[in-house]
């Protein structure tokens, strides 16, 4: 084990616990300033922070070991589709905003259950942010395990590494809030972004230059150029799906959701609307690319888990000391994206849960001081999912999370922008779309009736029509009850 490397990551972990410690000293024991930052972030920072906050465990490990699978059809989907998504930010950003700072909303099923004067709805939105964010949650300690154990040579087990992870981010959270979070993310996503173009020339010059490294690739492993990539995974309709579920699922993030609060303006949402899709074509291109060349150097029967093929390829370019430089901008992304969904989570559960049905007298100071105590109870929860494991972060992610939040999107939609929906029509969409979502996960309901898309797709369809129908189903006895009075 390198004690340089070592000592290296331990300075770039006191350094985050630092920052929050400077967080808690500008902040004020309130759960608004707490869980949002007293709707303070500008828009450097905001911008910052939303791409730190996304950029997951999944976007280092998990990109790179679908790469490996699959080729650079990756990119295209994950770059562009990402990048679309930024549209979706604007239209639900700062509507988001302008709502939580007139009615004081600090959670995502405030806003929604307040819109339809509905207590129902609101626990079923807030049950479904809850459900499908914890296994995310845990990918971040899997990734955290990764890297640590790969940083020691494999003196420190998956297991420690991950819990080593976990009791870092409850740290510096629970000291300083979102204000922590936000500061933090500032020094994360500028790392990641450094050491992700850092590790591709470090790899590339390995292979001899990056367009020998494509050349070889071309020559040797002509599958993993094409649109179809390794499997022939990326059909058409896969394509068109993926770009369907960045779109719909990304801002359904309870995570990114609650930014949106914390902006201190609309001009910060559209700042960060504008920028976001060319850090994701930037950030993106790392990991794909040394995903793709990591069958250059290890074949199948060496790659037991492909998440491990972006720390794998670096180690085999570069010293320890580096190696721990690359991992870092690992750390930086999984530990921002875990902070940010540890916050949130707690929020949910402080205002929407303890506030509304346990203690509705409740204080600000006593919603933080329970906030924070929620924090450590859900960190111990997505460590424990963590150690549970088995699944890659790729099958981990699309096949759970990203579907499952999805499905909240025509709702979010109808909430700031149909005033014909009702909140029938929103507890249909949404039980109907995870109904759904669970027949074709447990084939229930045949594969077949998907058409060769993602699940995604017909689950929001159904979500879409549920909607629709009931709304103005119900929205019509309304009308007609009022006219009979």
């Amino acid at each position: 084990m390198n004690t340089l490397a070592v000592l290296l990551f331990a300075v770039y972990l006191a350094s985050l616990l630092g920052i929050g410690f400077y967080a808690w000293r500008r902040s004020r024991r309130t759960s608004e300033d707490y869980f949002v930052a007293s709707r303070s972030i500008g828009p450097i920072v905001l911008f910052l922070s939303l791409a730190a906050t996304n950029f997951s465990a999944f976007t280092f490990f998990g990109f790179a070991g679908a790469a490996y699978k699959f080729g650079f059809a990756y990119y295209g989907i994950m770059a562009f589709g990402t990048g679309f998504m930024a549209i979706s930010f604007y239209f639900i950003g700062r509507k988001v905003w302008s709502l939580g700072k007139e009615h004081g909303y600090i959670t995502p099923p405030e806003l929604i259950g307040d819109r339809f004067k509905s207590d129902s709805l609101r626990i079923v939105f807030l049950a479904v942010m809850v459900v499908f964010t914890l296994p995310y949650l845990a990918t971040q300690a899997i990734g955290g395990g990764i890297a640590l154990n790969q940083l020691t040579e494999g003196a420190v087990s998956y297991e420690l590494g991950a819990v080593v992870v976990t009791l870092v981010i409850l740290a510096y959270v629970t000291i300083g809030g979102m204000r922590a979070d936000a500061y933090t993310d500032v020094l994360q996503g500028v790392l990641m972004v450094v050491t992700m173009i850092a590790a591709v020339g470090i790899v590339s010059a390995g292979l001899g230059g990056f367009e020998a490294a494509n050349e070889r690739l071309a020559t040797d492993f002509p599958e993993l150029i094409t649109r179809p990539g390794g499997g022939d995974f990326f059909t058409p309709q896969i394509w068109i799906s993926y770009m369907v579920l960045w779109t719909l699922c990304d801002p359904m993030f309870p995570q990114l959701f609650a930014r949106f609060y914390a902006a201190r303006d609309e001009k910060s949402i559209r700042f960060s609307a504008m920028l976001y899709p060319v850090v994701t074509c930037v950030l993106f291109l790392g990991p794909v690319l040394i995903g793709a060349w990591g069958h250059l150097e290890f074949d199948s029967s060496e790659v037991t888990n492909p998440d491990n093929i972006l720390p794998m390829m670096v180690d085999r370019f570069a010293p320890t000391w580096v190696l721990a430089i690359m991992l870092s901008g690992a750390f930086a992304a999984l530990m921002s994206t875990a902070d940010s969904q540890l916050l949130v989570l707690s929020s949910m559960l402080t205002r929407d849960v303890y506030k509304k049905w346990i203690r509705r007298a409740a204080s600000t100071t006593e919603e933080f001081i329970v906030g924070k105590i929620l924090v450590a109870g859900l960190a111990l929860v997505g460590l424990a999912l963590a150690l549970t494991s088995v699944e890659t972060l790729f099958e981990t992610l699309t096949k759970t999370t990203f579907t499952g939040l999805a499905v909240l999107f025509p709702t979010t939609v109808a909430a700031l922008y149909w005033k014909r929906a009702t909140k029938w029509g929103c507890i249909a969409s949404i039980v109907s779309g995870e109904l759904f979502y669970v027949g074709l996960y447990y084939k229930i309901i045949p594969s077949e009736v998907t058409g060769g898309f993602l699940q995604v797709v017909p689950v929001v369809l159904v979500a879409v029509a549920a909607l629709v129908g009931v709304s103005l189903l119900t929205n019509r006895s309304a009308t007609l009850s009022a006219s009979q009075q």
